[in-house]
């Protein structure tokens, strides 16, 4: 809720703000691009000090003036009162539900800010800052906005932020996300090429855990990263980023992640990394897979590994071709070896809950092995999650392969005791 204090600070915005852009003439010099940003900024911040020294608004002594302007540049030429936010690494989401309510996403859990618009016009001018030059942030943080008439409380925006933070693999096990031996398999999967879906809900990490995955990759391969828009960081040298283009207003110049992947076929990759699976391309990631492109990773939307699967079929059928089902289970059950699962807790904590080896189809069933997986068994202080790892008992079937190539690995990480979740 709104202090009387922001209030009244957005009440002098309110008074302030059509001063300042009458004075600026901005709408005609920003379309004719005559300045940059940086200068625009500039001239945005001598204007409202101009103006507060001309008496036209009169701020009161309990409103600090170098933070009230710097508050309204931000208004006029910037992200308005979400600016402090997105620079905010602590902050995973910015959801904005009209002028006056302004929540985030801190350490998984949401809360409300004080923050707000003056006005859904001012609202509407930020996400048209946002939406005109790239439709996502420079820094790649990626940007949803509904307005009226379809959206009934006002403009709607919704900011999932990209992490400045880089997280690895050692770093997601010292924040608790999975277990030492759990990524000592994952790194076996990956240096031994094999295909690896990332499977879980909205929010739960599966980008972030496919960067720290990739870092397993050989700096020696060519690897061509596919995406809606580039937010994997590779390490290695020889990575190729392509990124899917949004038709235009005349609804042409389309090119959608599908056409990309088949594209990158023909690119020599070493390694094919797909941001995510959500529509036909599904079918030609598992033919990638599946005639010489071993160790490609993807993420997929699904809340369990079976969910996964069968969504995974859906995909394939999205892609217009006319196979029986038993068709696709063949291509998935050959194609995909590793299904990773993770999950959002309700105290905000990201984890893998399962970690799965998928081992061909019998009858009209695909298999699959749990190797790992994460057991809830309470709620502690403030609402933490309880709980533990553990193994499952087995290794994968490709353990064997390996076993018979001279490759011989510890296969006690699969039998080791239930580790407590930090």
């Amino acid at each position: 809720m709104s202090t009387p204090h922001a209030e009244l600070s957005a009440a002098l915005k309110e008074q302030l703000q059509p001063l300042v852009l009458r004075e600026l003439d901005l709408f005609r010099r920003t379309a004719l691009n005559t300045l940059a940003d940086a200068d625009l900024r500039a001239e945005a911040r001598q204007a409202i000090e101009t103006i507060l020294a001309s008496g036209s608004v009169r701020l009161p002594a309990s409103v600090d003036r170098n933070t009230f302007v710097q508050e309204m540049t931000a208004e006029i030429m910037g992200y308005g009162p979400i600016e402090p936010y997105l620079h905010d690494d602590s902050i995973s989401e910015v959801m904005v539900n009209g002028p006056n309510k302004i929540y985030v996403e801190r350490d998984g859990l949401l809360s409300a800010v004080p923050a707000r618009f003056i006005s859904a016009e001012s609202l509407m001018r930020v996400i048209e800052r946002i939406v005109a030059p790239l439709g996502r942030l420079p820094d790649g943080s990626r940007v949803n906005a509904i307005i009226p008439p379809l959206s009934l409380i006002g403009p709607i925006l919704t900011i999932r932020r990209f992490a400045g933070q880089r997280y690895s693999m050692p770093k997601l096990v010292d924040i608790g996300a999975l277990t030492v031996s759990m990524a000592e398999f994952l790194k076996i999967c990956v240096q031994y090429r094999k295909n690896i879906i990332v499977s879980g809900g909205t929010g739960t990490g599966k980008t972030t855990f496919l960067n720290a995955l990739s870092e397993y990759i050989s700096s020696n391969e060519r690897i061509i990263t596919i995406e809606d828009a580039a937010e994997l960081r590779l390490v290695q040298p020889h990575v190729l980023s392509l990124e899917a283009r949004p038709a235009n207003v005349e609804g042409r110049g389309e090119v959608t992640i599908r056409d990309l992947v088949r594209n990158a076929l023909r690119m020599r990759p070493d390694r094919i990394i797909v941001g995510e699976c959500r529509g036909g391309e599904a079918l030609d990631m598992l033919q990638a897979m599946n005639t010489g492109h071993d160790g490609s990773l993807t993420t997929g939307h699904a809340n369990s590994p079976r969910d996964l699967l069968s969504r995974l079929e859906v995909m394939v059928l999205m892609a217009g071709m006319e196979l029986p089902v038993r068709a696709i289970r063949e291509q998935i059950a050959s194609a995909v070896d590793i299904i990773v699962q993770l999950s959002r807790f309700s105290d905000g904590r990201r984890r893998v809950t399962a970690i799965v080896a998928v081992e061909g189809l019998e009858g009209d069933v695909i298999l699959t092995q749990p190797l790992f997986n994460f057991r809830q068994k309470g709620i502690g202080a403030r609402g933490a999650i309880v709980g533990s790892y553990q193994g499952c008992g087995q290794a994968p079937a490709f353990y064997e392969a390996l076993d018979e190539a001279g490759v011989h690995l510890d296969r006690s990480i699969f039998t080791h005791a239930a580790e407590r979740a930090r």
